[in-house]
């Protein structure tokens, strides 16, 4: 965006006591396929102020006991790139009704699934951030806030990388008092729009649900007799409506 745009822009922010940017990040789960190595995340802003974001990549590893960490993304061994995932553009300047689009890019061994948590975080500019606006410009901006009340949210979204050789492999137990599904492949696969339902009374439902079954994992439920479980089973593209019924 060049000076005069930003300028024009920011000088109406100044007339409304609400203005502020809101941003939105579309799906909070996004995955790159065994066979890309870039993804399109696009960046939304509907409020009335333009948004500076940022964007941090941290790595997800799970430890012996299960329990994930997040840790910097790395530099290769070469030290030229990075071993793991990268945003580029890192920081977006997103107008007011408008968007943006940042790349995700991948770069090291595809041997293995691997997870990221990308943050989309709305900020003020100061100088020594990389947004290309003068002082000037800054400081209008934050006038521009400090004129109403503003919550300024951002957002953290998690980002599967499949490996390579991604292949889907899913048991299914089902006994008459439980349902389990192992992952035995080398990807996750997820369970969409989980939810029990009464035999008898359409409307009596419990909460939708989203899972992620990660590579030798299990998702599993004990059956509640007069009730239907009912959710896709997705495996990359391939997605399978399934119903278990417990009379």
């Amino acid at each position: 965006m060049n000076r005069s745009l930003l300028l024009s822009v920011l000088s109406v922010f100044c007339l409304t006591a609400q203005a502020g940017p809101q941003i939105n990040v579309g799906t909070v789960y996004d995955y790159l396929d065994a066979d890309k190595s870039t993804y399109l995340k696009r960046v939304f802003n509907s409020g009335d102020a333009t948004a500076f974001v940022k964007i941090n990549v941290l790595e997800i590893v799970y430890g012996a006991d299960g329990t994930p960490q997040e840790i910097p993304v790395v530099n290769a061994a070469d030290g030229a790139s990075r071993n793991g995932l990268m945003a580029s553009p890192a920081r977006l300047i997103v107008p007011a009704q408008g968007m943006q689009g940042t790349r995700l890019l991948y770069m090291g061994a595809r041997d293995k699934e691997r997870y990221f948590r990308v943050r989309f975080v709305p900020v003020v500019p100061e100088k020594e951030d990389d947004f290309v606006v003068s002082g000037e410009e800054r400081d209008e901006y934050r006038k521009s806030l400090s004129a109403g009340v503003n919550v300024m949210t951002g957002f953290g979204t998690i980002f599967f990388v499949r490996p390579r050789d991604a292949r889907f492999d899913t048991a299914v137990n089902d006994t008459e008092n439980r349902y389990e599904l192992r992952n035995n492949g080398n990807t996750v696969v997820i369970v969409d729009e989980f939810k029990s339902c009464s035999l008898s009374k359409e409307s009596d439902c419990g909460a939708t649900t989203k899972h992620h079954v990660l590579a030798g994992k299990t998702f599993a439920f004990d059956k509640e007799k007069g009730r239907e479980y009912r959710f896709f089973l997705i495996e990359g593209n391939a997605k399978k409506t399934m119903k278990i019924a417990s009379r």
